[in-house]
């Protein structure tokens, strides 16, 4: 077990494509696609130059990846021809051509932060009182691009928090095209493998639309009438010039599908999804004006055109605006829900609100004070003055609020749900 503080690691890295920029001044010996070049001076090797390199290569990249032969072939493959036929050519030349198509990617270089939370679907072989529960984390590599990635930990009795030291090799999910987005950009299906330790997957965009990123996952475990249970994720997918909420659903975590919501709600930040039905609806918060809460309901999963506004800015630490942090929890009391609020200096703090169970729209109670917020040592970072939560869990009386520093790194706090609910007002 490792102390719940999750701090970027620039040796977690993966392999993604790399293609050469074209040659904006081809000629007959130097072609415009300049991965032909690459083809051409591999082939003329010398054969036993070949396994040299083929052996250096294989030596760094088996001590942080699994499975390097195929990932060598495939990408040559897949960028030099995807009809699998390379007749002229050894297949350790195939496998070094490979390699100078494929780059390593560190995806938590930069930071690692705005965290989410569930119950794993595993719940077995735990010590009494205890839960095994589902961390996701946002990790930032260069260029700023956001990926998905996992943490797996226990909550005991009394708030007590640990989690499991990462895999020290990542695999980035096999992506492949479904149905849903459109036909230029489309939705995606990840597939991870049957690896058990979900801690060494990531998801990296792939899709046009997420070419900046998926951002800010917030995970729901839902509930139908039926008593089915599926895991949904709501998160921002970030293209080249607009943004857009999407949709991810699992029931395993190991095969993700990312589809994008519709509608005239959709297109914005930030919306979490209740882990249930609602009057016979599904219901989403959101910050659609980006300033105040939302509530959003609709009979159809995919597709949001209905919503009121239900929370405004009410206390000076929350003027400029007020967000949903994570799905919202169900007490008996009603729905807990916490809140981001952004005051001076662009800081941002976390509060809380109490929803009524049976018509969210109603609102019960509201923190006068945030309960966390920027101090001190904590203030530094990426973006300073920023505490922010992608979701939270309660387990035996106790909030389990992962959140996120500085947009930099991660921590855990726990704190009494009877402690919160009594500051309300």
């Amino acid at each position: 077990m490792s102390e719940v503080v999750f701090r970027p690691n620039p040796s977690h890295v993966v392999l993604r494509p790399f293609t050469p920029a074209d040659n904006p001044f081809p000629t007959h010996d130097l072609p415009q696609q300049r991965t032909m070049m690459v083809v051409k001076r591999v082939s003329a090797l010398d054969p036993a130059l070949v396994t040299r390199e083929l052996e250096t290569l294989k030596g760094q990249l088996s001590k942080r990846h699994s499975h390097v032969d195929m990932l060598l072939s495939r990408r040559f493959y897949a960028a030099i021809s995807p009809s699998g036929a390379a007749p002229e050519l050894s297949e350790e030349q195939v496998e070094l051509i490979g390699g100078y198509l494929l780059e390593e990617y560190a995806v938590e270089a930069a930071a690692l932060f705005n965290p989410s939370i569930t119950t794993h679907p595993d719940q077995t072989d735990l010590p009494a009182g205890s839960i095994r529960v589902l961390l996701t984390l946002r990790a930032v590599g260069e260029g700023h691009v956001s990926s998905i990635v996992f943490r797996v930990g226990i909550v005991g009795p009394g708030g007590k928090v640990s989690f499991y030291s990462p895999a020290p090799q990542l695999v980035s999910a096999h992506a492949s095209r479904i149905p849903g987005g459109s036909k230029d950009d489309p939705a995606i299906r990840f597939e991870c493998g049957p690896d058990p330790d979900l801690s060494r997957f990531v998801l990296f965009p792939v899709a046009p639309g997420h070419r900046r990123g998926l951002e800010d996952l917030r995970l729901t475990r839902f509930v139908e009438d039926d008593g089915s249970v599926t895991y949904y994720g709501t998160y921002t997918g970030v293209g080249q010039d607009a943004i857009r909420q999407e949709l991810l659903r699992t029931t395993d975590f190991r095969t993700f599908d990312l589809v994008p919501l519709e509608g005239r709600y959709a297109r914005t930040k930030g919306m979490a999804l209740f882990p249930r039905r609602v009057g016979g609806y599904y219901a989403m918060l959101g910050r659609q004006d980006h300033e105040n809460i939302w509530l959003l309901m609709s009979n159809d999963l995919y597709r949001w055109n209905s919503g009121q506004v239900i929370i405004k800015p009410r206390w000076p630490w929350e003027f400029i605006q007020i967000g949903v942090c994570g799905p919202p929890i169900e007490l008996d009391q009603g729905w807990l829900l916490i809140t981001h609020g952004v005051g001076t200096i662009r800081s941002y703090s976390l509060g809380a609100c109490l929803l009524d169970k049976d018509d969210p729209s109603k609102l019960l109670a509201r923190t006068e004070r945030p309960i966390l917020v920027p101090m001190d040592d904590n203030r530094d970072g990426y973006v300073p003055n920023v505490i922010y939560s992608c979701g939270a869990i309660v387990h035996d009386g106790w909030l389990i609020l992962p959140h996120g520093v500085a947009d930099t790194y991660a921590t855990v706090v726990a704190m009494k749900v009877a402690d919160l609910l009594a500051q309300m007002r």
